[in-house]
């Protein structure tokens, strides 16, 4: 068994799945201790936190005593025999964390998005990972989801024919639940964006650093298009329509309903007509987080990537930040990889970030 540690002991680290109420993208053990204690690859043996109340809570919750819990996680490296480590702090920490457990000689890193602020930094995490052999992932999650993996299985195989376009909905900040809905159609159109036209919410917003809302137009390397929507929504709740030249197949409300049409023979003067066929459903559904912590012990053991890796998130968050640096020009074509690799995102998970976002949540209660 590998033994994993946590870095950042709050929602994701810990406790997250207490508010999941339904399935859908997600489906629990989905954050990062329930994921590491479900697993029969790993067991937890200690976690990292400055705040003394999440370590309390997270060795109640996972039976660690306090000689396993470090306000310090440089102390837990030097303490501990770590094989993989969930990196669950605000994104403000993330990257100087990751350059440490890279050095530190862990095999594996489990990392929450978005993976830093500036594209500066998560290129220093990139080169940190790649210069010490340590493979990352990065918690965009619909990647291992069963019905987007199928999505993506049909496109790849060439069922939906070829592929034309990609519509996403899902009102969110850009740099922050932005990277799910970037990389989610990332990972359908199985390509690289090349250019970008981009509308943010506001002049005013696209201005400033912070993290924002807007809408995209992307180009892939293979002729595909996408169009994203992450203003408000309406109806179209977190919804991918991928569109092909054969096929098409639409996830609606997060995956929670799955259409597959395609063309049949008949029709008005024997053109074809749409149909709708069964979605293929799995047999069995794992926990989100045990299919990651298996994906990355493949990776451990393989050295494939897995399937959101290090640099699935950082082309996220460049796609976002290109769709920003559009609308700063008027609406122009931008295209990638950005020249300017200070630019920088506050994604929104950073705000108060001083207190933990479960212990406000608690304070408040």
């Amino acid at each position: 068994m590998y033994r994993a540690a946590v870095i950042g002991l709050g929602r994701m680290g810990s406790t997250f799945d207490d508010e999941m109420t339904q399935g859908g993208a997600i489906f629990t053990p989905y954050a990062h201790a329930p994921s590491y204690m479900a697993s029969p690859l790993t067991t937890l043996v200690a976690g990292a936190d400055p705040h003394d109340e999440q370590r309390a809570i997270f060795g109640e919750r996972w039976g660690l005593g306090t000689d396993h819990l470090y306000a310090d996680y440089r102390e837990m490296l030097a303490n501990e025999q770590i094989d993989i480590v969930s990196v669950c702090t605000t994104a403000r920490l993330r990257a100087q964390i990751v350059q440490d457990l890279a050095e530190a000689g862990v095999k594996a890193i489990w990392a929450e998005k978005p993976l830093a602020l500036t594209l500066a930094d998560t290129d220093a995490m990139l080169a940190a990972c790649r210069d010490y052999g340590v493979q990352m992932a990065v918690n965009c999650s619909r990647r291992w989801n069963p019905y987007f993996a199928e999505t993506r299985r049909l496109v790849a195989a060439g069922e939906l024919g070829d592929l034309l376009q990609i519509t996403a909905y899902g009102q969110c900040n850009l740099s922050h639940n932005g990277s799910h809905l970037i990389d989610t159609v990332r990972y359908l159109a199985g390509g690289e964006v090349t250019w970008v036209f981009g509308e943010m919410e506001s002049d005013a917003a696209a201005a400033s650093d912070n993290d924002l809302m807007g809408n995209g137009y992307l180009a892939f390397d293979h002729g595909a298009r996408a169009y994203l929507r992450a203003l408000p929504t309406g109806v179209a709740s977190w919804e991918f329509d991928v569109l092909g030249s054969k096929g098409r197949v639409r996830l609606v409300s997060d995956s929670e309903m799955m259409e597959w049409t395609q063309m049949v023979p008949g029709g008005r003067r024997n053109r074809g007509m749409a149909a709708q066929i069964p979605f293929p459903q799995p047999l069995n559904i794992p926990g989100t987080g045990i299919t990651i912590v298996q994906d990355l012990v493949n990776a451990i053991e393989t050295g494939q990537p897995p399937r959101c890796s290090g640099k699935d998130g950082l082309a996220a968050l460049e796609v976002a930040m290109a769709l920003r640096e559009s609308h700063r020009g008027g609406g122009v074509k931008v295209t990638l990889p950005l020249a300017d690799r200070s630019l920088c995102m506050l994604s929104a998970e950073i705000k108060g970030d001083e207190d933990p976002a479960r212990i406000r949540r608690l304070r408040q209660a």
